[in-house]
């Protein structure tokens, strides 16, 4: 197919660079993936001769891939995104629960943290007993005393 002197793998890729274009104009329209179709039809047709009911069939595919790929992408990249404290890992903390190491009495102590052991402060907690941080500030932990479990045969 050869239109106005150009052949088909050109209007595909000057297609393509319309819909990228137009991407920058209205983002979140998935039109960058449209673009990416449109130019890997433009590739298929330059190397192949594909008739025009093919090269539309060979876009729709593309397309629907590229879309759905796109899709994942950006939910992988929202799931990321949603990770608050990505960066900052003493952050994370936050929530999790550890093991005095040193009784808190009048309101200091320490709690192990994996191959080290941390300041906290909280209420009154003996040695053994199992904390949850609240906050951090600095390199110090509030921590809040967790309820022990009672035995799992009821205690009998």
């Amino acid at each position: 197919m050869d239109l106005g002197g150009l052949g088909a793998h050109w209007w595909w890729l000057l297609g393509a660079a319309l819909l990228g274009i137009l991407e920058i104009f209205a983002p979140g329209v998935f039109l960058v993936w449209l673009a990416a179709a449109a130019a890997a039809t433009g590739i298929v047709v330059a190397l192949l001769p594909l008739g025009l009911p093919i090269q539309l069939v060979l876009f729709s595919m593309l397309a629907a891939v590229a879309v759905i790929g796109g899709r994942r992408y950006y939910e992988h990249k929202a799931s990321l995104a949603d990770d608050l404290h990505i960066n900052d890992p003493v952050a994370r903390l936050i929530g999790q629960e550890f093991e005095v190491v040193t009784e808190i009495r009048g309101g200091q102590g320490r709690v192990r943290i994996g191959d080290s052991v941390w300041t906290a402060r909280g209420a009154d907690t003996p040695a053994g007993a199992r904390v949850r941080v609240t906050g951090v500030k600095g390199n110090c932990l509030d921590v809040v005393p967790v309820p022990a479990l009672p035995p799992a045969d009821g205690g009998a």
